[in-house]
């Protein structure tokens, strides 16, 4: 299944990227970072985005990098940001990829979120806001997902040995479970 995208999604703070990038090293894959393709890109952190352009702006430039990674190479990893699954057409494709979707309680999100400048600010208190996020947003989580993970009771090299086995049982199997 070298043809098959990985996307790792979760609320920020889930450890998206981590995740994704023990997938890339150990499949060998290319990896894509939605914070990373931001910067790169547009010249500004997703919270820089947000703050200047709007919450809607940043979330169709984050639908959009998903877009473009799952229509390019096929052997992919991608840490998607979570709002990409808001949008239909970005749902839609993930139908073709393998998704991980990393969970958490939002009060562990929210200290989390505090670790890094490129993630965008509340306006209001930080769990409440995730905790909003996430209730808005499961529907949608539950429905790509391939595999669910609470990374606050995992390790992310834990949650990695359990996608990668997922995956390979797919890949022995030829369809999704």
């Amino acid at each position: 299944m070298t043809d098959v995208p990985i996307v790792v999604t979760g609320l920020m703070g889930a450890g998206k990227s981590t995740v994704a990038r023990l997938l890339a090293d150990a499949l060998g894959r290319p990896l894509r970072d939605s914070d990373d393709e931001l910067l790169e890109r547009y010249g500004m952190t997703a919270a820089d985005i947000a703050a200047d352009l709007g919450a809607a702006e940043l979330h169709a430039r984050e639908a959009s990098l998903l877009l473009e990674a799952l229509a390019g190479d096929p052997s992919v990893v991608i840490a998607a940001a979570a709002s990409a699954v808001e949008d239909a057409a970005a749902r839609r494709a993930l139908g073709q990829a393998f998704v991980v979707f990393l969970d958490a309680p939002p009060a562990v999100l929210a200290e989390r979120r505090l670790r890094g400048t490129h993630r965008p600010r509340f306006a209001r208190e930080p769990a409440e806001a995730l905790t909003e996020r996430r209730k808005r947003r499961l529907a949608y989580f539950s429905e790509v997902a391939d595999l669910t993970a609470d990374s606050s009771r995992q390790a992310p090299e834990e949650i990695a040995a359990r996608a990668l086995a997922r995956f390979a049982k797919m890949k022995r199997s030829g369809r999704a479970e």
